[in-house]
Formats: C-alpha cells, sequence, structure tokens
C-alpha cells in the first residue's frame, strides 16, 4: 500500500513539474495586460519596439488594451513589419553598386541632460545599468526632459525602476527616467526639451540619483554616445 501510494505521489509530482514546465516555456512569449500597462511600458520591459508589438498583436495605432489580455511577445509565422514594407517600395533604387539602406535614418534628436550631477554607474557596468546610465544628485533636484516629446508612460508598474517616465521623442527614439520622488506631467502631455518633468528621488543603496535610459526601436543605447559632452 506504502509502496502504491509512493508511486501515485511521483506520479502527481511528475504531472505537477510538467505542467510548470509547459507554463515555464509559454510565459516568456506572452504577457499578461496589468492595470496600469501601456503598449510602450511593456515594450519598454521586454525590450521590444512598440510597432512589433502592435503588430504581432493586430493591435491599431491607439494600443488600446486592457487587463487580464494577453500579448505575444514574438512575430508570429510570416508576419511581415508594414515599415520594412514601407522600405522596400520607397528605397531609391542602388546606384554604382551600392546597396539601398534597409531603412530611412530616424529623425533627428537634439539630446540634452536630464539632470544636473555625475554619472556613477556607465552603460552595462553593473546589473543595475544594463539599459543606461545612473546620474547623482540630491533628493528633490529637477529632472528634466533630455528631448522634447509626448509622456507614453507615468507610474510604477514596472520592477526595478521606482517612479518611472518615459518619452516618445520621434517613432524610433524614446527615453525614460527611473527612480524619481515626484512625477510632475502625465501621460499624453507634451514636453520641450529641458522642461522639469520629475523631481530626483533615491535608487539602488538609497542614494538619490536618476536612471536614465535613451532607446531606439526599443533597443537601449549609451546615453553617453547622444548626450552633449560636459
Amino acid at each position: 500500500m506504502r509502496s502504491l501510494l509512493r508511486n501515485l505521489s511521483l506520479i502527481a509530482a511528475c504531472m505537477l513539474l510538467g505542467a510548470c514546465s509547459s507554463a515555464l516555456r509559454w510565459e516568456p512569449d506572452t504577457h499578461v495586460v496589468r492595470a496600469g500597462d501601456t503598449v510602450y511600458s511593456i515594450a519598454f520591459q521586454h525590450g521590444l519596439d512598440q510597432h512589433e508589438l502592435l503588430g504581432w498583436n493586430r493591435l491599431d495605432a491607439n494600443g488600446l488594451i486592457f487587463p487580464g489580455q494577453r500579448l505575444r511577445l514574438t512575430a508570429p509565422a510570416g508576419y511581415v513589419p508594414k515599415r520594412a514594407t514601407v522600405a522596400r517600395r520607397t528605397a531609391p533604387a542602388a546606384r554604382g553598386g551600392a546597396s539601398p539602406p534597409g531603412r530611412a535614418d530616424a529623425v533627428r534628436v537634439d539630446w540634452r541632460w536630464p539632470t544636473d550631477g555625475q554619472v556613477i554607474a556607465g552603460f552595462g557596468a553593473t546589473a543595475k545599468t544594463q539599459s543606461g546610465v545612473h546620474i547623482s544628485g540630491r533628493i528633490g533636484q529637477p529632472v528634466r526632459a533630455a528631448a522634447g516629446g509626448e509622456i507614453v508612460y507615468a507610474g510604477s508598474g514596472l520592477p526595478g525602476y521606482g517612479q518611472l517616465l518615459i518619452i516618445k521623442h520621434t517613432p524610433e527614439y524614446l527615453s525614460a527616467y527611473g527612480h524619481n520622488d515626484k512625477l510632475l506631467v502625465g501621460e499624453g502631455d507634451r514636453v520641450t526639451g529641458g522642461q522639469q518633468i520629475a523631481r530626483m528621488g533615491t535608487g539602488p543603496g538609497r542614494r538619490a540619483l536618476l536612471h536614465f535610459e535613451i532607446r531606439r526601436d526599443g533597443q537601449p543605447v549609451n546615453p553617453l554616445s547622444r548626450l552633449p559632452r560636459r
């Protein structure tokens, strides 16, 4: 009897592990929308281009989503990005053996420093700055928009960023401002470069700092390669 119970327990455990394993394989390819999520915050969290997230899930340009909705994080079979189609259709013919460009260059963005202070953790230097930099300062210090654009996320729903703002500057470029003490703008607001958008808060180690990122097509780039020298 004990042997039978032990075998039944093992079978049940295997079935449970199999179910868990299946769930683990599935979850990385989907995101379950939570209250406060936006297409931009989801794309930002998973390192994706928001245009791809819209296309993969057949969402319109407004990006309307609802809590509990499952969004795929990978392209469906046979998916062709609309922007790629347009780029191929509008690309000029090659001359002199030169290959046509994959797509037009991004609209120029005039970047400026988002706050005063020294860079205390460079891009990729630590686990906390794999996608941006840390700039030191004092609690309450002004945080400013690094360029003009639209606030597409304002909140604290992304783990590891504290009070976070994301600004859309062009279809390609976003910037992000984490670990704020107070947000002074909200989603949908238009801001100009240099406008104060938040007050600095504390980050890792309870140190006053700003976590700052620049992303192009969803991928982090080194902000120091874009910001002016000082």
